[in-house]
């Protein structure tokens, strides 16, 4: 459906926007700025398995719902789940940035997600934080522009922000806001957006920018491991992805080593079906997972590699099998040699 607001007149227009909120300062000033000129707003926040957003022991979402409250706006969440995975970071049209990282589709599939918003609601256009020349992939012109087109957007989108750096839009043209109000700000530098958060009273912006695993090197590299061996994928594996320490021992095997007990605790609840979890017998040593094909030399080795990391030369392991709980006893006397294992991690 594509919206028609240029066709109408401008009695009964509505000052309404659906806002992408991220909890960030530039999405809040951005949110603040149209509320300051009477518009409506109604907050959209996504959640994703890739934020790195841990301020607080909270994540973006929190930071988003107090932003919301504090400025008195109404707020949906939309969780980004499998098929965003599949569709999104699998397989990006147009393609990743300098990692695992599908910046123009994510935007796109957030766009997508507000415009649908806006259909439901009887708002007339949609606000973001984009910064012109901020990021490096999704915030340049073209693809900018590439991002509105391709979620049927054209025209639709303010960037209060950086507003002046681009032609007007059609919310401009029609009255429902006003372009003296919004800014010019480019680049990179935070500067003008902390002095303006001071003038308008906002303190806290406490979930910082750049918070996607995706663009993170070691994460990108664990991902990558994953699509490229597994068909699929569950939201569990890539829960796994943020825990332990990583081997790829062949092409239909993975090891997941504890690094502390919290990471202990947290295999155990992650492990599904198809997995294999080792676990110590009451004695201090990591737990692992072994996700895929099993047998006795695997068995052998994951116990090495565990007494690799732990204090003591010899224990006993307890292999549960997480599909049929079925589970067996291995002594292990002998640690792995670093040049056997180090060439595996991931």
């Amino acid at each position: 459906m594509r919206l028609n607001i240029e066709t109408k007149g401008e009695t009964g227009l509505k000052k309404k926007a659906v806002a992408l909120l991220s909890g960030g300062l530039d999405s809040t000033l951005a949110v603040k700025t149209m509320i300051d000129q009477g518009v409506e707003v109604i907050a959209l926040n996504f959640t994703s398995p890739f934020c790195n957003c841990t301020q607080k022991n909270s994540g973006c979402d929190h930071e988003a719902s107090r932003v919301a409250k504090e400025l008195g706006v109404e707020i949906k969440v939309i969780s980004k789940g499998l098929d965003y995975i599949n569709n999104i970071v699998r397989n990006p049209k147009h393609g990743y940035g300098k990692h695992m990282n599908p910046c123009i589709d994510c935007r796109i599939f957030m766009h997508k997600a507000a415009k649908k918003v806006m259909e439901e609601t009887g708002a007339t256009f949609i606000i973001t934080g984009e910064v012109l020349g901020q990021r490096p992939m999704s915030q340049r012109r073209d693809t900018l522009d590439i991002i509105e087109r391709e979620s049927d957007l054209k025209g639709h989108v303010v960037r209060p922000l950086s507003a002046k750096l681009f032609t007007p839009t059609i919310p401009e043209q029609k009255g429902l806001i006003n372009r003296d109000g919004l800014l010019s700000i480019q680049g990179r530098s935070r500067k003008e957006q902390i002095e303006l958060a001071d003038e308008k009273g906002i303190t806290d912006y406490p979930c910082a920018s750049g918070g996607c695993k995706l663009t993170d090197e070691n994460f990108a590299k664990k991902i990558k491991d994953l699509f490229d061996h597994k068909g699929e994928i569950t939201l569990k594996d890539i829960h796994l992805l943020n825990v332990g320490r990583h081997f790829r021992l062949d092409k239909d095997t993975k090891l997941v080593i504890g690094r502390n007990e919290d990471e202990n605790k947290r295999l155990e609840h992650i492990a599904q079906h198809g997995d294999y979890l080792f676990m110590p017998d009451n004695f201090p040593a990591p737990a692992g997972i072994l996700c895929g094909e099993i047998s006795d030399d695997k068995e052998a080795f994951i116990c090495k590699a565990l007494l690799k990391y732990s204090k003591h030369g010899s224990g006993v392991f307890f292999v549960k099998d997480v599909k049929t709980n079925n589970t067996k006893r291995i002594e292990a006397a002998e640690r792995i040699d670093d040049n056997a294992l180090e060439p595996m991690r991931i």
